[in-house]
């Protein structure tokens, strides 16, 4: 396809008239119209601005064919999403199904520094899965820094009809496990060998609640690409937020590791300070929304 037929395409796919998409680039709408007849040719500084307007590169939008592009997923963005959810997700719970582990495992008698061995295994494969996941997809979006928006609207409709399983089924779940625990205190004796019990597995139920959480927000994210593009080319004073935003969740969870760690060794608190990577995980959130770069956009 031409320049012109590209731009046609692409206008289409947004929904915008050629005076609309004249005003967004500062030019007359006449000129939108020359362009798409081929009757003349944009600077290069307007064809960058459209290039991130409609998400493509240069290739794409002067020689390529955006209409075939939009179809196809050529640079196997699903498939790396879904991958990166999985890791996260399944690394995240398994931090917190770790603590239920090592509850479960005290309460049936192992010594309490094999478990706590055993749940800081747990806690170092998780470790490692997010940081081999973090930087795979760091270089995924630095070989691939624009994607041709190519979900299907029904696509997405039907996802958002299980984003809301998602969350209501997360939050049932943490409901549940409140009232499982009242009703099995109201049976059993609060003792170290049912309180363990009691604790285990209601983390158990949060995990799996927030397993639901993760991978039904990063699916939800999977399908904006306009902000995956969006964030793969920050502006100089977006890139510095969102820098500091990673500097200070990861110093947030070092700490709360740290403390909680410490606190294990010092004053054999294993079985109770787990809460320190819950609040670890709120602060991380509240960062995140008052560094966010782009606050109101979203």
């Amino acid at each position: 396809m031409a320049f012109s037929d590209n731009l046609a395409y692409l206008r289409a796919q947004r929904n915008l008239t050629q005076e609309q998409l004249a005003e967004t680039l500062g030019v007359s709408r006449q000129s939108v119209s020359k362009w798409e007849s081929s009757a003349s040719f944009p600077e290069m500084d307007t064809i960058l601005k459209l290039c991130d307007l409609f998400s493509v590169s240069l290739d794409t939008l002067l020689r390529g064919d955006a209409a075939a592009e939009a179809q196809a997923d050529t640079a196997g963005y699903d498939h790396h999403m879904n991958t990166f959810t999985w890791q996260v997700t399944l690394a995240i719970a398994g931090i917190i199904a770790g603590l239920s582990v090592m509850m479960f495992t005290m309460a049936f008698g192992l010594p309490e520094p094999l478990a706590t061995a055993l749940f800081l295994l747990i806690l170092t494969v998780a470790v490692v899965v997010l940081i081999a996941g973090g930087i795979q997809h760091e270089n995924f979006c630095r070989r691939y820094p624009v994607i041709p928006d190519f979900y299907a609207q029904e696509e997405r409709d039907a996802f958002h009809r299980k984003l809301v399983w998602y969350i209501a089924g997360g939050v049932g779940a943490i409901l549940f496990g409140v009232v499982a625990m009242l009703l099995f205190f109201s049976v059993f004796p609060e003792e170290e060998f049912y309180e363990l019990l009691a604790g285990g597995g209601f983390l158990l139920i949060v995990a799996g609640a927030v397993a639901a959480f993760i991978y039904g927000g990063m699916q939800e994210e999977k399908y904006k690409i306009w902000k995956y593009n969006r964030d793969n080319n920050p502006t100089p004073e977006a890139k510095q937020r969102l820098n500091l935003i990673g500097v200070v969740c990861a110093c947030i969870m070092l700490v709360a590791t740290a403390v909680y760690v410490g606190l294990g060794l010092a004053r054999d608190l294993w079985d109770t300070v787990w809460w320190v990577f819950a609040v670890g995980g709120i602060l991380c959130g509240v960062a995140a929304v008052v560094l966010d770069p782009y606050k109101g956009e979203d």
